[in-house]
């Protein structure tokens, strides 16, 4: 059953979320910011298999979430969430980094989508 540490700063976010990706069999973790997800990762040494992340966040934006994941944990995927434009270009530049960005608002369907196509493109 593949591991989900989702992080976003609204709370209905977490839980929808996290709900969606519960219907296909995956245990999720969740961290309201940055910080918490990083403090969640380094405590259980990276054993997740997607780390799926708000970038706009208060203490530590998705970005520096990722970056840091990203040095510490190599082998985790990661995929980010936003509903900012903005934010997306941001995330751009971590094409290396990252599997995809998935645009706010979403559906179930298409987070369900999104989380199945990245841990896909783990396995493969």
């Amino acid at each position: 059953m593949p591991k989900v540490l989702i992080a976003d700063d609204e709370e209905s976010m977490r839980t929808l979320v996290a709900r969606a990706i519960a219907m296909d069999g995956h245990q999720t973790v969740t961290a309201q910011d940055g910080a918490e997800a990083l403090e969640i990762l380094t405590r259980e040494d990276g054993a997740f298999d997607l780390l799926l992340t708000d970038i706009q966040m208060p203490v530590m934006d998705g970005i520096a979430l990722a970056l840091s994941a990203a040095r510490d944990f190599p082998d985790l995927t990661i995929l980010l969430m936003t509903g900012f434009a903005d934010q997306r270009e941001r995330a751009s530049n971590l094409d290396a980094l990252v599997h995809d960005v998935v645009t706010k608002p979403f559906s179930v369907a298409d987070i369900r989508t999104a989380v199945a196509d990245a841990l896909a493109a783990k396995k493969g």
